[in-house]
């Protein structure tokens, strides 16, 4: 029997948002009920209701109007980016040549300040199905119907096919998708920005792991976050680079952690390098080389090897080095990128395998395994953190990029 959908988590009111903002920025309920062609009793109800939501108070009543409180202006930065997200979204789409339409539309129209609408439409980009994300949102399907046709008609282009097998989101609609995926990730993180303000870190935070930091330097950063902020919970996502800069992009992923990829950082996304480290030959501690000095590429080439797949970074830089040294890259008996495979396979054959230390560092402290004598110079990759161009990260993904710093900072250069 399938397991049912989960149901997606509530997210305060874009709508009641977009009425506390401009409280703040006009400094009364009366300013800003004219500035929204809205009463002044339903300005007044939107922000009873968004600090009932959020548990706290949001705006101080004075006598000179109203302003924010310590809890409000956190609540208020975070609002700013949510709908700066929107912003882009309502401008991107006014650009595209399909659009019907030439009215200026407002900053951010109507049509998208409906949290529950924008939920549904990246559920229904997800599962493809009608059904599935009427049920992710307790919803009916007519519902459904409905809130996708408001959003393409505010559009003024189609945002999914219809088709045999389901719903398939345009070309425009997967653009229009990631902007929204953005938007609604922000605003996940206004309670832990609250919590942050009253001296409490908590809150979820996805970390993209690349096989280099999963061994040492992510478990104890992860272990010291957990010591000290048990509220924090941690999501690793081991999925492939491009799957993981995507969803950093969308921002379903907080950062990555591991390799840094110089080609990405002109879309979107920005690199902070904290360590780098060069490539190292290994084998079991029994093998036949192991001790031996003065080992070549020529030698070595004769053995059975595992390496990475053909067309990723880490076998290009592996190919050039059998290139610098005038050696032909060896058939690999095994293509791997898997820590688990590739230690299994270097303790129980004398397979030999080229990567950085760091990511079997307990089986060469332990001895089980051992670094072979021979340097593999032009090797060294620059490791850390990659991250979105823009936006803030969560308090919790902050505490934990800080202690993943503090581990690097800590760790001696491994011997090679």
């Amino acid at each position: 029997m399938a397991t049912p959908p989960k149901r997606l988590a509530p997210l305060p009111s874009l709508a009641h948002l977009r009425v506390l903002a401009t409280v703040a920025q006009q400094g009364s309920a009366t300013r800003a009920a004219a500035a929204l062609f809205r009463a002044q009793s339903a300005v007044t109800r939107s922000i009873r209701e968004i600090e009932q939501v959020l548990g706290e108070p949001l705006l101080e009543r004075r006598a000179t109007g109203m302003v924010p409180t310590a809890v409000g202006r956190a609540v208020l930065e975070r609002t700013a980016r949510v709908f700066g997200e929107l912003e882009d979204l309502a401008s991107w789409c006014a650009a595209v040549p399909s659009r019907a339409r030439t009215a200026v539309a407002p900053a951010v129209p109507s049509y998208l300040l409906n949290t529950r609408r924008l939920q549904l439409l990246v559920a229904l980009a997800r599962h493809r199905h009608m059904p599935t994300a009427a049920h992710a949102l307790g919803i009916s399907q007519p519902a459904v119907s409905a809130a996708i046709r408001v959003l393409e008609s505010g559009a003024g282009f189609p945002l999914f096919d219809r088709t045999i097998g389901g719903l398939l989101p345009t070309e425009a609609g997967e653009q229009f998708v990631l902007q929204v995926r953005r938007a609604l990730n922000e605003l996940r993180h206004i309670p832990d920005d609250i919590a942050a303000v009253k001296g409490s870190i908590r809150g979820q935070v996805v970390v993209g792991g690349l096989p280099f930091a999963r061994t040492r330097i992510l478990p104890e950063a992860v272990a010291r976050v957990s010591r000290s902020h048990p509220g924090v919970r941690v999501v690793t996502d081991e999925s492939a680079y491009e799957i993981l800069a995507a969803d950093l992009r969308a921002g379903d992923v907080d950062f990555i952690f591991g390799g840094l990829r110089a080609a990405d950082m002109a879309s979107g996304l920005r690199g902070e390098m904290l360590m780098s480290e060069a490539m190292v030959v290994l084998a079991r501690s029994d093998h036949p080389l192991a001790g031996g000095r003065g080992l070549t590429l020529a030698r070595l080439g004769r053995q059975q090897w595992i390496l990475p797949r053909a067309h990723t970074p880490a076998r290009t830089i592996l190919d050039d080095v059998f290139a610098r040294a005038r050696v032909r890259t060896p058939e690999p008996a095994v293509e791997t990128a898997d820590l688990a495979m590739i230690r299994g396979l270097l303790l129980r054959t004398d397979m030999l395998a080229i990567l950085p230390a760091q990511q079997l560092h307990y089986e060469c402290q332990t001895g089980s395994l051992v670094v072979l004598d021979i340097a593999l110079p032009g090797t060294e990759r620059d490791i850390g953190l990659t991250l979105r161009a823009t936006g803030e990260p969560s308090p919790a993904a902050r505490t934990l990029i800080e202690a993943i710093r503090d581990v690097v900072a800590g760790m001696a250069t491994p011997a090679i």
